[in-house]
């Protein structure tokens, strides 16, 4: 069963950014790109550094330590040296809010 949780107003992020959420004490990384939402795990699987601090370039997250590339739909390694998917998690907006599902 879904458990969407709030996490923030749809215009808090910018196109092509990506913010930090932490709930029921994990990090998530909440992306925006060409007006869709997308959700994952907020650690790289590298070397658990915050993706909050990455870059953004269409459907790709990059890891601000080794530069290490993550697809933000479906979480999967795009380059050395990350080679371990990220978790992703549904993810809407609703009456301008973003929400993701935890469960």
């Amino acid at each position: 069963m879904p458990q969407w949780t709030p996490v923030c107003a749809f215009d808090d992020i910018d196109d092509e950014d990506v913010r930090r959420f932490d709930h029921a004490g994990k990090t998530f990384a909440i992306y925006r790109y060409d007006d869709k939402v997308y959700a994952s795990d907020g650690l790289c699987t590298h070397e658990q550094v915050h993706l909050c601090d990455g870059l953004v370039q269409a459907h790709v997250i990059e890891c601000p330590k080794h530069n290490g590339r993550f697809d933000i739909r479906d979480g999967r390694p795009l380059g050395a040296p990350v080679c371990v998917a990220l978790k992703t998690y549904p993810a809407k907006v609703e009456g301008g809010e973003i929400l993701i599902d935890v469960a």
